[in-house]
């Protein structure tokens, strides 16, 4: 198993979770390609709404990736993102600014949003624990693992 953040408006995070999918950097297929099904996978928010600025900087969902191959949904408008299928945990946002000095990728970083300019990377089990427990998910099954 392994642990990924995703980087998506909290307005598109909310899309996925009602229909159960991914998607991460404008609909791309190759970072999807990485993950596996059984990989957990917590989604970072920016912000609210795509195209504004206003911040919101939380994570917003947290779940596990279903068996089953990355494939195209239809948005319309001609747009057809690549997806993985997700079933998400019930989960709160929740802020990620407790949370920067105990994340591997943002402890002890003045520049702490560098990684999150990926759209998509691999963190340690302890991350997505500090995650799960700050988002209220209860037991993800990330301790011990990877």
């Amino acid at each position: 198993m392994r642990f990924w953040i995703a980087v998506a408006s909290a307005n598109h995070v909310a899309i996925g979770r009602a229909e159960g999918f991914m998607q991460v950097n404008h609909g791309k297929a190759s970072p999807l390609r990485r993950i596996r099904p059984g990989d957990l996978v917590a989604y970072y928010s920016p912000v609210e709404v795509f195209g504004t600025r206003t911040p919101l900087q939380s994570f917003t969902a947290l779940g596990r990736v279903r068996a089953g191959e990355v494939y195209q949904g239809v948005m319309g408008g001609g747009f057809t993102p690549w997806r993985r299928d997700v079933d998400w945990f019930a989960a709160e946002p929740a802020s990620i600014h407790p949370l920067l000095p105990l994340l591997s990728f943002t402890a002890g970083r003045q520049n702490w949003g560098y990684m999150l300019r990926f759209g998509l990377f691999e963190v340690p089990a302890s991350d997505m624990d500090l995650i799960g427990r700050a988002m209220q998910a209860g037991e993800i099954g990330a301790a011990g693992a990877a």
